[in-house]
């Protein structure tokens, strides 16, 4: 099977620049990044055409639930067994990392799980951003906290400090 990773830029206001990486089995990566100097187009590969579809959707706020498959090419069992779990968060809610570990049966495992979180290499589609602190407070994000906020704000999501705290 063709394992070419295909690139390409994509722009979002509420979020600004990610780069996203597809294979021919799945999307590989969405990464944050710092505006380009160009902007890197793909060459209309389908799974590429139907991240960016399902995206602008879930950006303008009418997608609640990605169906473009995952290709992981990397992490550790228990990085997958988390990732898996993440992906389970149904949108517009929240859990917290001890919530989290113990969905995957190691409720002693909270700082691991988030640790796993920051590994997670496809950010959004697998939505690390939905866990948050025991305490309902926002807890970190790999790309900053104010893109995690954004995130959970355009899910309907109000946190400690915001109006309806979830």
């Amino acid at each position: 099977m063709n394992s070419k990773t295909h690139v390409r830029d994509y722009f979002s206001p509420q979020v600004g620049w990610l780069e996203l990486r597809v294979s021919d089995r799945g999307v590989r990566s969405i990464s944050f990044i710092s505006p380009p100097a160009t902007v890197r187009q793909s060459d209309g590969h389908p799974i590429m055409n139907r991240l960016i579809e399902q995206l602008d959707r879930y950006f303008r706020g009418d997608l609640t639930a990605f169906t473009v498959p995952v290709d992981f090419d990397t992490g550790t069992p228990f990085q997958r067994k988390v990732w898996d779990a993440l992906a389970r968060i149904p949108y517009g809610e929240t859990r917290s990392y001890a919530d989290l570990a113990a969905a995957i049966g190691n409720p002693r495992a909270a700082r691991a799980v988030g640790s796993a979180n920051g590994e997670n290499p496809i950010p959004i589609l697998i939505p690390c951003h939905r866990v948050i602190k025991a305490d309902g407070a926002l807890g970190g994000f790999s790309s900053g906290t104010h893109i995690k906020q954004a995130l959970l704000e355009l899910e309907g999501i109000r946190l400690r400090g915001s109006s309806d705290a979830h």
